[in-house]
């Protein structure tokens, strides 16, 4: 009950400030290149429910299928505004709403798409229990570096060893200190692109 309260409090707070900036980009968006302006695609969430995450686009493709390619560093995929909205992780800004309706959580292990669920749990025998918490924002594996390109394996499996730390540790000051943590990494996270 009060880390979704807080959930919710900040959510709401946040779409309210934000508001402006959001219709700025997704003006932005439309102009630059065809297609909507908000990427939906199906992801894991609490319980192993599927929910659909809003981001901006990024890229000229909106991919979600049993084949999904994540992006790399120089990804011909990216569009100008995307690059700059991926940099500064600004792309998120829409998943504020998965929180308001309760599919995710401002901080928790962050949801993967469903082709890369369904292949990294059969490689990860903890992999499902990420799935003990909401999906989040920003998390403890994002804090500690397991953020971005998936190079092998370990890089998940350190990325799940995070995730599943987290849950099984949490406290509100844990979530107020990678809340802290995440502050700086959005101006200078070299995993973001």
């Amino acid at each position: 009950p009060l880390k979704r309260g807080f959930d919710i409090l900040m959510a709401g707070l946040a779409l309210l400030l934000f508001l402006p900036l959001l219709l700025m980009i997704a003006a932005a968006i439309r102009v630059e290149s065809r297609g909507p302006a908000i990427f939906k695609q199906r992801r894991t969430g609490y319980r192993g429910q599927i929910f659909t995450i809003y981001k901006f686009r990024t890229m000229t493709v909106t991919e979600d299928s049993e084949t999904v390619r994540q992006a790399t560093r120089n990804d011909q995929r990216v569009t100008a505004v995307g690059a700059l909205l991926r940099k500064l992780s600004i792309d998120e800004l829409p998943q504020l709403w998965n929180v308001v309706k309760g599919d995710m959580s401002i901080v928790g292990p962050r949801p993967h798409a469903l082709a890369h669920d369904d292949y990294y749990g059969g490689q990860i025998p903890t992999y499902a229990a990420r799935f003990r918490a909401r999906p989040g924002l920003t998390g403890y594996a994002q804090v500690n570096g397991f953020r971005g390109e998936i190079f092998d394996l370990r890089c998940m499996s350190d990325r799940v060893a995070a995730d599943n730390s987290y849950i099984d540790g949490w406290s509100p000051t844990l979530d107020l200190a990678i809340l802290v943590r995440t502050l700086p990494l959005i101006f200078s996270d070299p995993n973001a692109y």
